[in-house]
C-alpha cells in the first residue's frame, strides 16, 4: 500500500480505504499442489468464534446455580428452541443443534466483527454462501429423502389452478434456485455495508478533530445500532433457515 494511503494525504486531508478492513491476509501459508489452503486471518477468526461460543455454552453450563454465562446460553438456547418449534412443529425438533450452531456462529461472528482492528468473516459473500448453500442442499436433499418426487409437489401449491400452473411453476423453481443466493447476499451485504459506514464515519472524526463531536455521535448511534444489526442478521439467517427445512418436511403446506 502507498504511503500516501496509511497515514495523511499529500494534501493533508486524513486518507480513507474503508475497503481496507475487508481484505483477506495469510497468516500461515500452506499449498497442496495448485491448492491454496492457506491458514488465513478470516479462519482464525472463525475458529476464535467458534472457541468463546464453546466457551459460553460449556463454561456457563458447569454451575448448580446458574451465573451470567449460563443465563445468556439458556436464553439463547430457549429462544432458538422456540423459533425451530413454531417453524417447524415437532418433527423439527431433530434439526434443532444444526440450526443453533448456525445461530451461535453467525452471531458470534458479527459480534466480533464490532470490536475494533477485528476481522468480520461475515462480511465475506465466500463465507456466507457456503452457508446458505449448506442449508439449502441440506434441506434439498432431506426433502427429496423423506418425500421422494412428492417433494417436487412445492413448486406447485395446493389449490392453484391449472391455468395458473405454466406461470407459476417456473417462478418458483427460479425462486427455489436463488435462495441461497438471496440467504448469503442479505447477511453480506448488511454486515459489509455497515462496517464501511463505521470506518467512514471513524475518519470523519479522527480528520475533523475538536470539530468531529458531531461524527462522534452519529458514529457512537450507529454503533449501536450495527450490534442490533448483527443479532438481526443471525435471526434471521436462522429464521429462514428453519423455513427452507420446513419446506423438505412439509412441501404441501
Amino acid at each position: 500500500m502507498a504511503a500516501n494511503q496509511e497515514g495523511q494525504g499529500s494534501e493533508g486531508g486524513l486518507a480513507l480505504d474503508p475497503m481496507h478492513q475487508f481484505e483477506i491476509e495469510r497468516l500461515l501459508p500452506i499449498k497442496f499442489g495448485g491448492l491454496d489452503a492457506s491458514f488465513t486471518n478470516s479462519s482464525l477468526w472463525m475458529v476464535l468464534g467458534v472457541f468463546l461460543v464453546s466457551l459460553l455454552l460449556l463454561a456457563g453450563s458447569k454451575k448448580i446455580v446458574p451465573g451470567r454465562l449460563q443465563s445468556v446460553g439458556e436464553i439463547l438456547f430457549e429462544f432458538i428452541s422456540n423459533m425451530v418449534r413454531d417453524t417447524m412443529g415437532e418433527e423439527g425438533r431433530k434439526f434443532f443443534p444444526f440450526i443453533f450452531t448456525l445461530f451461535m456462529f453467525v452471531l458470534i461472528s458479527n459480534l466480533l466483527g464490532m470490536v475494533p482492528y477485528s476481522f468480520t468473516v461475515t462480511s465475506h459473500i465466500i463465507v456466507t454462501f457456503a452457508l446458505a448453500l449448506t442449508v439449502w442442499l441440506g434441506a434439498t436433499i432431506y426433502g427429496f429423502y423423506k418425500n421422494g418426487l412428492g417433494y417436487l409437489k412445492l413448486f406447485a401449491p395446493p389449490g392453484t389452478p391449472m391455468a395458473m400452473l405454466p406461470i407459476l411453476v417456473p417462478i418458483e423453481i427460479i425462486s427455489y434456485f436463488t435462495r441461497p443466493i438471496s440467504l448469503s447476499v442479505r447477511l453480506f451485504a448488511n454486515m459489509m455495508a455497515g462496517h464501511t459506514m463505521l470506518k467512514v464515519f471513524g475518519a470523519f472524526v479522527a480528520a475533523l478533530g475538536w470539530a468531529g463531536i458531531v461524527p462522534l455521535v452519529v458514529m457512537v448511534g450507529f454503533t449501536g445500532l450495527e450490534i442490533l444489526v448483527a443479532f438481526l442478521q443471525a435471526f434471521i439467517f436462522a429464521i429462514l433457515s428453519c423455513m427452507y427445512i420446513n419446506d423438505a418436511l412439509h412441501p404441501q403446506h
